[in-house]
């Protein structure tokens, strides 16, 4: 059987490249189960606070960004309250070409702000608002749902797509109990957890659930 395709989503401040050096272990973990493929998003983050600290280790290479929650500062961080977002239009077409030149894609997969963006494309494809979405499951690490006003549209009612929630219960940037938020989006939503903080677990304990959703599909 070929392997599934896993179309990725960055978190806020990194880009393709970087997401996919952070997710080494968990290609490793998943190579026989699924191709992971990455995408950049398509807004450039200035240099300054936000959802996720710089990182420093890596020079943080050109960090991008879905969407921002300041419009004026053109920024983001998933606590802020806003009335409107900046950016969100062109991010969606970025992942509607990204389907239609490197497609198809059975799932997808998003990191932080990405997991945020993903929620937000699954209910786009439920509503029929993007036909070139055909994603048959979502896996979320460290999502959210955005506090922004004009994103309440897309926690109207519980989302019927296969997915698996994954969090860390010492998540500083975001909270555990924001990513538990998120599951009231989800029909019947699998959760995994793991000790840690903000990162995209793959350790060997975590092989087993990560294989058991993959193979529903």
């Amino acid at each position: 059987m070929a392997p599934l395709r896993v179309l990725c989503v960055h978190g806020y401040r990194q880009n393709g490249g970087s997401f996919r050096e952070k997710t080494g272990a968990l290609r490793k973990l998943l190579k026989k189960h699924a191709e992971l493929v990455y995408l950049s998003a398509p807004h450039c983050v200035q240099e300054a606070g936000g959802e996720e600290a710089p990182e420093k280790e890596n020079g943080n290479v050109d960090p991008k960004g879905w969407w921002f929650s300041d419009v004026q500062a053109r920024s983001f961080s998933a606590l802020q309250q806003c009335e409107e977002s900046l950016g969100l239009d062109e991010s969606v077409k970025a992942v509607r070409e990204a389907v239609r030149i490197q497609g198809p894609f059975d799932g997808i997969l998003g990191f932080s702000q990405g997991a945020a963006f993903v929620a937000m494309l699954c209910f786009l494809q439920e509503q029929k608002l993007e036909p070139e979405f055909s994603f048959r499951f979502a896996i979320f690490v460290a999502g959210f749902r955005s506090a922004c006003e004009e994103h309440k549209r897309f926690y109207n009612s519980p989302l019927e797509i296969p997915s698996l929630h994954v969090f860390g219960l010492e998540d500083r940037v975001i909270p555990d109990s924001m990513s538990r938020e998120l599951l009231l989006s989800f029909q019947d939503p699998q959760v995994l957890t793991h000790p840690g903080g903000h990162f995209v677990p793959a350790a060997s304990a975590h092989r087993q659930t990560y294989q058991d959703f993959l193979n529903r599909f």
